[in-house]
């Protein structure tokens, strides 16, 4: 690929070779740090970003999709045009039928799912209790915790089960899009790798894929979400009706 991309049109330009993944931040970060962003599905997502950096691309102009709904439907629409628009390698997001149902399938289970849980999982064990000052019955957690834990037996089971990534032998949008939703509840201190090695395994060659630097660089803020400080007063008050309706 060149240096710069050619007919990428407003919004994305070529950087050069050299670069690898950057995924943004999660929404709820930029809402802890006084952004204009409130709670998570405020931003796309951390795996958005993957297709510019592995295409040597850098946003100068607001995505096409900005005016789209915010949540995780649109991280994945975001995906799948940068896939489509870019011709991005065909591991990524196959031209095949079949390898691309494979794709299609998880990322259609993801976000009812493996999606929902995580972040209930993160919300109710940290970020209610830290970050908004909200109680959470111990009965509630368990109940999250074990919604997540039947979550993780079928990311494991059925799409994972003896296969390299999960819809294949090389990596996709699906297992980008699966290890950003399990950085949430391992922020908040869940070992969700813990006794399940076949997706361990899965979580280092992910890691492996990405770059050790950069995967880390990519998740340094969830991963320090046990030592969010309280929110203030205003922003709690504008943040907690959201946050409650999107993790019932």
């Amino acid at each position: 690929m060149s240096s710069r991309t050619q007919g990428a049109g407003p919004g994305w330009v070529g950087t050069g070779p050299g670069h690898r993944l950057q995924w943004a931040a999660c929404g709820w970060a930029s809402a802890s740090r006084g952004g204009a962003q409130h709670g998570p599905g405020a931003l796309p997502g951390p795996a958005v970003r993957v297709l510019p950096r592995r295409l040597h691309l850098r946003q100068e102009e607001p995505h096409p999709l900005r005016a789209a709904h915010r949540g995780p439907a649109r991280s994945v629409a975001i995906l799948l045009y940068l896939a489509r628009k870019y011709k991005v390698p065909d591991h990524w997001y196959p031209q095949d039928p079949q390898a691309c149902a494979r794709v299609d399938e998880y990322l259609a289970w993801q976000h009812t799912a493996l999606r929902r849980n995580c972040l209930r999982a993160l919300w109710h064990k940290v970020m209610l209790p830290v970050f908004l000052g909200e109680l959470v019955s111990p009965e509630t957690l368990a109940a999250t915790l074990a919604e997540l834990d039947m979550a993780l037996q079928v990311l494991e089971g059925k799409f994972l089960q003896d296969k390299a990534f999960l819809t294949g032998p090389h990596i996709s949008l699906a297992d980008l899009v699966a290890i950003t939703e399990l950085m949430h509840p391992v922020g908040a201190g869940c070992q969700v790798f813990k006794g399940r090695p076949k997706l361990a395994a899965w979580h280092q060659r992910v890691e492996a894929a990405v770059g050790e630097a950069l995967f880390q660089e990519a998740h340094e803020v969830i991963l320090k979400a046990k030592d969010s400080q309280p929110a203030d007063p205003t922003l709690k008050q504008k943040m907690l009706p959201k946050v409650l309706a999107m993790i019932q």
